[in-house]
């Protein structure tokens, strides 16, 4: 996957600037959807059209789908900085054409060498702070994008985010959804001086359609790009940044960022009608989605009709039981009490399923909800010689922390929130640990020919996630079953309407659900909330076709599918 350098380096940035933007508004749910892409050789699919143009940019100059997903990334660091950025987080699973295999890579951060249960609770808290300072662990992101690179792809880092420093030097008009969501915090950024002075440079949120430029980004951007990841984990950023977060009383050395790495890992599966479904292992909930499908799989759903009271209520059911089960036994690799392979084991998932009641609703589950920030990007790549990526980046909450370090243009993620205060789990904070992660790319392969990750005769089928903090495995469940229980196109499981469970009863439908599935699932003793349509999350996913691809993206949000 080394070759083609040079090509794939010639004219990317001039390409990008001449590449078509396609700006395109949201359609209302209740309405026909988006048409699913069609493409020969390659797709991308983002939640934002300039961060798609990129990445086709990259494919239609002889780069690979890694080299694409990288700039794409890049791109929506700067077009969609509340999500997502060198400050957060990033996981990925790769498909590497070439050697029929499946691959995965956790990019996530730990939390500093400061950051105890012991200083925590000395200083008042109850449970982790969700916000400020004290909520900031190491940022994987950049390490992550580098390591992709160097180990799949066929262009440097330099190179992949050039399109990004374009973007952020001479700026780009926002788009309707991440204007809005832009806008609901401003109340978090005003907090923060250079949090303000950076993403309200006119003492206010962009509007839809308002230019946007940060050049402190640019800058930042730039330096890395000469020196490398580096100049984060080993040199002057990163001196910068420990400095700033240890003056507000943070917890991070200048040796966590120094010993950050990358981890590459082996991701997990389950069976579910004839297809095999892949998530990455702890520390990140993708082994709640596959709880899940097991869980139900033994019911008749589709009979049920899909998004019947019936079928919603198995769903919602399902997912607390393997929630409550990420609460208690998922948190970082090392410090496991059982593995996945238990909790997927069929002996577990009996003993999980006779807790599932099928007329009357848990108000109660046996272990803490998940946090539940949503503020994440999820975007799928692919390439005419058959690598696939699935590729999640995130900063946790709507700007993460919403703390800028003067003058570097990002903010810090709030990733050491979804770490608990009580004693005795994996996921009880403590130096150097990983938190419980919400970010979960996924991958579908079917019964074929050689080897994937773990030597079974799968082939390629699907690139997929969904983006929304813990919306993201129940989100994955959803949309597997309407594409292999209800056997809807790739877009059309993508626009199919869901639910949204929170914490005890509570869970949240969205608008297309009828008011007597509502009246029906309260009968059964839920609790229907409302919810805002980012709630609900946003996807994207390509299939692999006998030639070629067919790929979709979520209306919810801004972006698109493009393919060559």
């Amino acid at each position: 996957m080394r070759s083609n350098r040079s090509s794939a380096a010639r004219g990317l940035a001039m390409l990008v600037a001449v590449c078509p933007v396609v700006i395109l508004a949201q359609r209302p749910l209740s309405l026909a959807g988006r048409s699913v892409v069609y493409a020969p050789h390659g797709v991308v699919s983002t939640s934002q059209p300039l961060a798609t143009s990129a990445g086709l940019a990259v494919l239609q100059h002889g780069g690979n789908a890694v080299d694409a997903a990288v700039t794409a990334a890049a791109v929506l660091s700067v077009t969609e900085p509340m999500m997502t950025g060198i400050g957060g987080d990033m996981f990925a699973m790769v498909w590497i054409g070439r050697e029929h295999r499946l691959v995965g890579l956790n990019a996530s951060g730990r939390a500093g060498a400061l950051m105890t249960r012991e200083e925590l609770l000395k200083r008042g808290h109850a449970r982790m702070p969700t916000r400020g300072i004290e909520a900031v662990t190491v940022p994987g992101a950049l390490a992550g994008w580098a390591e992709l690179l160097r180990k799949y792809g066929t262009i440097s880092l330099a190179q992949a985010i050039e399109p990004a420093i374009e973007y952020a030097e001479e700026g780009y008009p926002v788009t309707p959804i991440i204007a809005d969501d832009w806008n609901s915090q401003t109340s978090v950024l005003v907090r923060d001086p250079a949090a303000k002075g950076t993403f309200m440079p006119n003492g206010h949120a962009p509007a839809a359609g308002e230019w946007f430029r940060n050049p402190d980004y640019a800058r930042t951007l730039r330096a890395i790009a000469t020196g490398g990841p580096g100049v984060l984990y080993d040199g002057p950023l990163g001196a910068r940044i420990v400095k700033h977060v240890q003056e507000l009383g943070g917890f991070i050395t200048q040796a966590d960022l120094k010993a950050n790495a990358p981890t590459w890992v082996t991701p997990i599966s389950v069976t579910f009608k004839g297809y095999r479904v892949w998530e990455l292992p702890p520390s990140n909930q993708g082994v709640a989605a596959l709880e899940m499908l097991k869980i139900l799989e033994p019911y008749d759903l589709k009979s049920m009709g899909h998004n019947s009271a019936t079928y919603l209520h198995h769903l919602i059911e399902a997912k607390k039981l393997a929630y409550a089960d990420l609460a208690r036994y998922v948190g970082d690799a090392d410090h496991l009490t059982i593995s996945a392979e238990t909790m997927l084991s069929d002996t577990f998932i009996a003993e999980r399923r006779s807790h599932l009641d099928s007329s009357r609703a848990r108000a109660t589950v046996d272990a803490a909800p998940l946090p539940s920030g949503s503020e994440t990007i999820y975007l799928t790549t692919a390439d005419a010689d058959g690598n696939m990526v699935s590729f999640i980046n995130s900063q946790f909450d709507l700007f993460g922390s919403g703390i800028v370090v003067p003058g570097t243009g990002f903010t810090l993620h709030n990733r050491g929130s979804a770490f608990s205060l009580e004693p005795g789990l994996p996921n009880t904070i403590a130096p150097g640990k990983r938190p419980l992660h919400t970010l979960i790319p996924g991958f579908v392969s079917r019964p074929g020919a050689p080897s994937v990750a773990d030597g079974s005769t799968d082939m390629p089928f699907m690139s997929f996630g969904l983006m929304g903090g813990a919306m993201q495995a129940q989100g994955h469940a959803q949309l597997l079953l309407n594409l292999f229980v209800f056997d809807m196109d790739i877009q059309q499981a993508i626009d199919a309407a869901r639910f949204r469970h929170f914490d005890g009863a509570r869970v949240a439908l969205e608008a297309p659900i009828t008011d007597r599935v509502r009246d029906a699932l309260s009968a059964m003793g839920h609790i229907v909330v409302e919810a805002p349509l980012t709630a609900f999350g946003g996807a994207q996913a390509i299939i692999k076709l006998r030639r070629g691809y067919a790929a979709g993206s979520d209306p919810r949000k801004d972006g698109y599918a493009g393919g060559w």
